[in-house]
């Protein structure tokens, strides 16, 4: 691998010469001869550099997002030069959804860590389109992600339906009530997800699909938020029966099924398409088909 990638990927990350040095455990001196040799190799400046800061300019923003991907493929090339002699281990990078990742995935890590600990996870959440993004850039070995994404850059594969039931405030007004249909839910103020949120794909999906187009929408980028926002009575919301396990055991929230069923979807994992994985991802995939650690549904 061509150290000067990976001393102007650091440089770049930790903002100045003086903070990449000490994370790389070089001098200052040694960190400028590399980057300088990178600059000399693509015959162009790649930084833009004062007293207090450094910035990528055009040309580096070229190289910086190449060099990550080179980074990344050299780092999977040799775990899996490696696994052919040693058992599941080494580090799983895996960018999940808020669904999955924040309600669902700790439990499955969890089981991981006990039966597999020599395998050593580190997760970032983000909604569908940006873990897919994460994919394509080598940022992470795995994605899981929520309802039908699509991209022939990628191999995408269902291994879970997730049900969605829409949630409304302990108010008195629908606490009798199992099922509902949608329409009398139409002058409430929906509290939807963000734009490339699966969740936000579903509720728009639903809306189409009885034919209801609610006159007050909330937009929040937070589960949580939205959560807490319908147990406060701002509005109603739709949301995986994972999300609202405890809220619906605790009784803090209702549950109704929109039209007497509830909206299913797929969780589906991704990766890039390529016939090798390394035995880390390979296990991490088992588990997933398998369910094992899942929780318990409500």
């Amino acid at each position: 691998m061509d150290q000067a990638l990976e001393v102007f990927v650091t440089v770049v990350e930790k903002g100045n010469f003086t903070r990449a040095a000490e994370e790389l455990l070089m001098t200052q001196p040694a960190v400028s001869q590399y980057v300088q040799a990178l600059e000399r190799s693509v015959g162009t400046k790649l930084l833009d550099r004062t007293n207090k800061y450094v910035r990528l300019n055009k040309a580096g923003e070229i190289v910086y997002h190449h060099a990550k991907e080179i980074l990344g493929l050299y780092t999977r090339m040799n775990s899996l030069v490696d696994d052919l002699m040693h058992r599941a281990g080494g580090n799983l990078s895996i960018g999940s959804s808020y669904t999955f990742g924040e309600y669902m995935l700790p439990h499955l890590i969890a089981y991981m860590r006990e039966h597999y600990p020599l395998i050593r996870p580190t997760i970032t959440i983000g909604n569908t389109t940006e873990v897919a993004e994460m994919i394509l850039r080598h940022e992470a070995d795995i994605g899981i992600v929520e309802g039908d994404y699509h991209d022939e850059k990628l191999h995408i594969e269902a291994f879970a339906e997730d049900e969605m039931v829409v949630m409304v405030p302990r108010d008195g007004r629908y606490d009798h009530l199992q099922e509902l249909a949608l329409s009398e839910l139409a002058n409430e103020t929906w509290i939807v997800r963000e734009a490339g949120s699966g969740t936000r794909e579903a509720t728009e999906r639903m809306f189409t699909r009885y034919g209801v187009h609610p006159e007050h929408i909330v937009e929040f980028g937070s589960t949580q938020l939205i959560k807490e926002s319908v147990e406060a009575g701002l509005g109603v919301t739709l949301l995986s029966r994972w999300v609202v396990r405890k809220e619906v055991q605790l009784g803090t929230l209702h549950m109704l099924a929109p039209n007497g069923k509830p909206v299913a979807r797929q969780f589906s994992w991704i990766t890039q398409k390529t016939p090798y994985h390394t035995k880390a991802v390979e296990v991490f995939l088992e588990l997933l088909h398998q369910r094992r650690g899942f929780p318990k549904e409500v």
